[in-house]
């Protein structure tokens, strides 16, 4: 048996069981009976969160142990991926038993967990033989092997189709996207029409839609990978796609036969560009207290409303469009439609009857540009009602979200990789005090743990990627992905940056982009607090 995987399982086995500890700890008092209090729940929301931040690290090492014994067993678990796996074992186990970052201002301790001081030092114990200082020191310089001449680890994939579908995205992006992305990021550019005309010939809006309705059928893995590659050469490119797989998901999975045909193969082809109409003012993630209302008459509904924080709204053809119907309260009031538009242009962005829009400029996350959306009797033809029934957008737009948020973790390890690759290109050219500032230990350090980190992650998401596709729950395993590869996109951002040094402020520098472009990413489809506590409650819920 390779004993550092036989070391890492017995790191795994104990923070298991110091997860195990904290969730006895916390059900005792938010579920004393059994049943979870949601009351309860939120006044241990540190807590709550806590347990949230302990289970996503302790999945995230279960996966990159999974990830090294596939690799051990086919004969390719080398010394980058054997360096990647201690440092990111002794780094998370040691933070586990420490205290996780949950954010820059609130840790999660074992102690504060009630988790028993016992299981706090079996897992210090554990550790401590992948923390020996020379150990670590021969895995930090293994990885920097491999980050010299651009290595950064085999991903892992078993399926040689999803490898060749990774590699052509990649090279799609290296000549299409990344030579181009920071000038349309300080112009503030739409994504250029023919480059979203090569992107559809590439099957990009359509992999996840049926065979049968022009997709090209694939699971959520290729989902990821394509969101990954696309992303790593400019967040922009790589979220048009998440537009098409909002809008397929929902009307694959609730639409009727007339709607599927009429809509799911224009949106695969790319012909129809569709955008995804749910946020309002003053309501967030709020969804169930939305006002937007659709009003019935006769064989059409007027929408009256503002809607905000819409996403490639102007130039969209179709809007998935969430509104209450009705007078029934809360979520069992809203009602999802399909409603075309016209496409707007830069003079004219909303030319529809009962529809008007202001951009809202914003950051980074450019490309697509975000706007703020007023209806006042938009029209919506009665036919276009997702599914025909009135009171089911609550309940289909929730069937989504697991792979919104698989697909934003996906987003989040693209910008992750487009960090590392910056840090690293800009500490190979500087010099200082007579030599590349990459032999400095404290900057070739950092790109180490950027790498790690960002497989850790990568991992943890291609974990909740094959459980959608095998037709498994992965509400939590989905937030994991989203909570830990949004975290690290910034992180990594923000340590390129402070290797750029003053440069990285220059906003020439595409690293000051990416900084830009990560941040959003633990706000939208969910806040990284939404994601802690939708974790929590699917850990504490699960009591008995």
């Amino acid at each position: 048996m390779n004993d550092l995987l036989k070391e890492c399982r017995a790191v795994l086995s104990t923070a298991e069981s110091l997860q195990d500890a904290a969730r006895a700890a916390l059900s005792r008092e938010v579920a004393p009976a059994g049943k979870l209090d949601p009351a309860a729940l939120e006044a241990a929301q540190l807590g709550a969160h806590g347990l949230a931040w302990v289970a996503t690290y302790v999945e995230a090492l279960r996966q990159a142990l999974r990830w090294a014994e596939r690799l051990d067993a086919a004969g390719e678990l080398g010394a980058t991926e054997r360096g990647i796996l201690l440092l990111g074992f002794a780094e998370y186990g040691a933070q586990l038993a420490g205290g996780i970052p949950m954010s820059q201002v609130e840790f999660a301790r074992p102690s504060d967990l009630g988790v028993p001081p016992a299981a706090e030092a079996a897992l210090r114990d554990a550790v401590a033989p992948l923390a020996a200082p020379m150990r670590l020191a021969e895995a930090r310089l293994a990885v920097l092997a491999a980050l010299r001449a651009d290595g950064f680890g085999a991903v892992g994939l078993d399926d040689p189709d999803m490898a060749l579908l990774r590699d052509q995205f990649a090279r799609f992006t290296a000549a299409e996207v990344t030579p181009h992305a920071h000038a349309w990021h300080m112009a503030n550019a739409l994504i250029p029409i023919e480059l979203i005309g090569r992107l559809a010939e590439l099957g990009t809006f359509g992999v996840t839609i049926p065979e049968a309705h022009g997709g090209l059928g694939l699971g959520k893995v290729a989902m990821v990978l394509v969101s990954e590659m696309l992303s790593e050469g400019y967040i922009g490119v790589g979220s048009l796609g998440t537009r098409s797989e909002i809008a397929g998901e929902l009307i694959a999975l609730n639409g009727t036969e007339q709607q599927k045909a009429r809509w799911l193969p224009g949106i695969a082809s790319g012909a129809i560009l569709p955008t995804a109409v749910f946020t309002e003012p003053n309501t967030g993630s709020d969804l169930a207290n939305l006002r937007t209302r659709a009003v019935r008459e006769g064989d059409i509904y007027r929408v009256y409303g503002a809607k905000t924080w819409i996403t490639h709204a102007s130039r969209s053809d179709v809007m998935t469009l969430l509104a209450r119907t009705g007078d029934a309260p809360a979520h069992k009031g809203l009602s999802m439609f399909i409603a075309p538009k016209p496409r707007g242009t830069e003079d004219n962005p909303f030319p529809a009857p009962g529809m008007s829009g202001t951009e809202i400029h914003v950051l980074g996350y450019r490309g697509m540009r975000e706007y703020e959306i007023g209806f006042d009797g938009f029209e919506i033809a009665a036919e276009n009602l997702l599914g025909g029934v009135e009171g089911q957008g609550f309940r289909q737009l929730m069937e989504t979200f697991e792979s919104a948020r698989i697909q934003t973790a996906a987003r989040a390890l693209g910008v992750a990789q487009n960090a590392i690759t910056l840090g690293l290109g800009y500490a190979r050219t500087r010099i200082q005090f007579g030599k590349p500032i990459l032999d400095f230990p404290r900057v070739h350090g950092k790109l180490v743990m950027m790498a790690v980190e960002t497989m850790l992650a990568r991992q943890l998401t291609y974990f909740a990627a094959r459980e959608k596709d095998a037709g498994r729950r992965c509400d939590v395993e989905a937030g994991m992905a989203k909570l830990l590869a949004a975290r690290v996109a910034f992180a990594n951002a923000d340590a390129a940056l402070q290797i750029h040094g003053g440069n990285g402020f220059a906003l020439e520098y595409p690293i000051s982009r990416v900084l830009c472009d990560a941040r959003v990413l633990s706000i939208f489809e969910g806040a990284a607090e939404i994601q802690a506590h939708i974790i929590a409650r699917g850990l504490l819920g699960r009591v008995n």
